[in-house]
């Protein structure tokens, strides 16, 4: 699901979202989720936009801008390559990677992934090996 205003358009990736509250919370003026459609531009500056959805946990936002190709997501910027891959442990969640990176599936399909990815820890995901959101259901605690 895309949302557009004259600077960029945003990516919304229902399948991707953990549902950590995040963006609304952070920005309810944009992302409400009591209203339809739940994401709305004109909300907040370009600005405000992009620093909410660079703090989205699993990457299920993520915005372009309208003038660039390059799409970008969570907190990875476009024009950095890490050394070193790193991986953060969220507590009672999931692994979350801050990079692009690329999965390879169980039946070898690769998928390149860029912005934040959220990879399920406590086995009870319906979407794997991506986080969903199942973790706080199940209580998973670790």
């Amino acid at each position: 699901m895309t949302y557009s205003n004259k600077d960029i358009t945003v990516t919304w990736k229902p399948g991707s979202c953990i549902h950590s509250k995040l963006c609304w919370q952070g920005l309810i003026e944009v992302f409400n989720p009591r209203e339809r459609p739940w994401i709305k531009m004109e909300g907040a500056t370009t600005e405000q936009i992009i620093e909410q959805i660079k703090k989205c946990p699993s990457g299920a936002l993520s915005y372009k801008l309208n003038d660039m190709v390059e799409e970008t997501g969570g907190s990875v910027e476009t024009d950095s390559v890490p050394e070193t891959l790193k991986v953060e442990v969220a507590p009672n969640g999931p692994y979350l990677i801050k990079t692009s990176c690329t999965i390879i599936h169980h039946d070898g399909r690769e998928e390149t992934r860029e912005g934040t990815v959220a990879l399920c820890r406590c086995g009870q995901s319906a979407n794997k090996p991506f986080c969903d959101g199942q973790h706080r259901k199940a209580g998973f605690k670790d």
